[in-house]
């Protein structure tokens, strides 16, 4: 059974950074492609970044993450990690990582694609 765990959440000051895991198990990783999202309550949500299964080596960012946020996979850990810099007070929100077990083509950002879904970490920003 695919387990996702989610860890490295924290409170950090604006302009802070933080590194968050999402430990896979279960399964071998490098054939799923892994998403990271965030959602505040009461709004949608938000795809941040994913990777694709490991040969297809695709990776994307939502807006509010380009240039700052970082994501890489250590198949020796079975885990990806999700790299956040330069945090900002909107990067407050709980950050989850799924996984899509069918990663046909680059990978993206649509929930639905999506089977299988930690249980998030919090992160907190203050100004």
């Amino acid at each position: 059974q695919l387990l996702l765990v989610e860890s490295g959440g924290d409170s950090v000051q604006t302009g802070g950074f933080l590194r968050l895991s999402c430990a896979v198990s279960g399964v071998n990783s490098d054939y799923y492609g892994i998403g990271w999202f965030r959602q505040v309550p009461g709004k949608e949500r938000e795809g941040v970044s994913c990777i694709s299964e490991k040969s297809r080596s695709n990776i994307n960012y939502g807006d509010s993450a380009k240039g700052r946020f970082t994501i890489s996979r250590d198949s020796t850990k079975n885990t990806v990690y999700l790299d956040l810099k330069n945090l900002r007070p909107e990067d407050t929100a709980v950050y989850s990582c799924a996984a899509d077990p069918a990663p046909y083509g680059p990978c993206n950002f649509e929930v639905r694609n999506y089977d299988f879904w930690g249980q998030g970490t919090q992160v907190t920003v203050s100004s």
